[in-house]
Parts: structure tokens; C-alpha cells; sequence
């Protein structure tokens, strides 16, 4: 069986078991999470999400870039698009982890410069190589940048791919 028909089999179980029709765009557990693509840390499977409870943006170190304010920019119009109004308290987590292959990049400024949108100089800012500082660093960032509604919540939390647990490094605190 290829890996392909494999996927295909498992979808076909998932629509059988798991599938819930007409989910609405708004995440049940009215959160969002914003983490790295590394394929040991999906979000989904270590915090328990189930379909329809949160949107998840996962990119290369689950930091903070442009591209990342990019795409919450967007979700936040096809919202109002929607006639989705998220009243009330909304949860943003910045998940990083242990051991990211972002590290591997810390020597590399002409690479991480471009993707933080920040020139050279300031690589050594981001916390590379230490995950608690560095979502320390990215929520303080999102709070400084006054872009996020005042009822969202935002907390930071850093995964260990050793042992599989999530610590609190920032805990829930208001975006105002």
C-alpha cells in the first residue's frame, strides 16, 4: 500500500468516526494557537484539540513574522466577511518547543533576517537557540504591537520533545 492509499484509508475512517458536517468558522474553544511545522509537535495531538475546537497557524518555528500577522489578519476579515462577531474572551497561544530545527538556522542571519522581516542586526534578538525566551520575546511582541482585539487573552507555552509535556512559560494574560 503506498503512503498515499494509506491516507486515503485513514480518511475514510475519520469520515466514518471523527467527521462532524456544517462546523461553523468560529473555533469552539474560541482559540487560536500559533506554533512550529515540526512534525513532532502537532498542536492537535498534544493538546487534545479535536476538530472545530481551534485554528492553528503552524509555521518554522511557530514565531512571530509577517507572514504569521499576515494570516491572522486575514482569518480576522473572512470573520467580519462571515458576520462572526467574537464577542467575549478569545485565547491566543504561542507554542514553541524544545530542540526546534529553527536552532540549526541561529548562525544564519541572511536566512532569519528575511523571514522575521528585520535586517541582520537584529537576529540575535529573537532567542534563536532558547525556546522560553523566545516565546517570552513573541508574546511580548504581540502585545507591543497593539494589533489584537483588547478581550483576547494570550499566554505563551514551550513544548518538550523529550518528555511530551507542555510548561506555562507566559501565563493567560490580556492583550490590553
Amino acid at each position: 500500500m503506498s503512503t498515499l492509499d494509506m491516507l486515503m484509508q485513514r480518511n475514510t475512517n475519520f469520515v466514518q468516526q471523527h467527521f462532524i458536517p456544517d462546523q461553523s468558522l468560529m473555533p469552539i474553544l474560541r482559540t487560536m494557537v500559533i506554533s512550529c511545522v515540526d512534525p513532532r509537535v502537532d498542536p492537535a495531538h498534544l493538546l487534545g484539540l479535536a476538530p472545530g475546537e481551534a485554528v492553528v497557524i503552524r509555521n518554522i518555528g511557530g514565531r512571530i513574522t509577517p507572514d504569521t500577522l499576515q494570516t491572522m489578519g486575514m482569518l480576522q476579515t473572512i470573520a467580519q466577511i462571515e458576520g462572526i462577531n467574537p464577542s467575549g474572551i478569545f485565547n491566543l497561544i504561542v507554542l514553541h518547543h524544545t530542540d526546534c530545527g529553527i536552532t540549526r538556522l541561529e548562525e544564519k542571519p541572511e536566512i532569519l533576517a528575511p523571514y522575521f522581516g528585520i535586517d541582520d542586526s537584529g537576529v540575535a534578538f529573537k532567542a534563536i537557540s532558547d525556546p522560553y525566551a523566545a516565546v517570552e520575546y513573541d508574546v511580548a511582541a504581540l502585545k507591543a504591537m497593539g494589533i489584537l482585539p483588547s478581550m483576547w487573552m494570550i499566554s505563551g507555552l514551550v513544548y518538550d520533545v523529550h518528555t511530551g509535556l507542555v510548561e506555562t512559560v507566559v501565563s493567560p494574560d490580556p492583550v490590553e
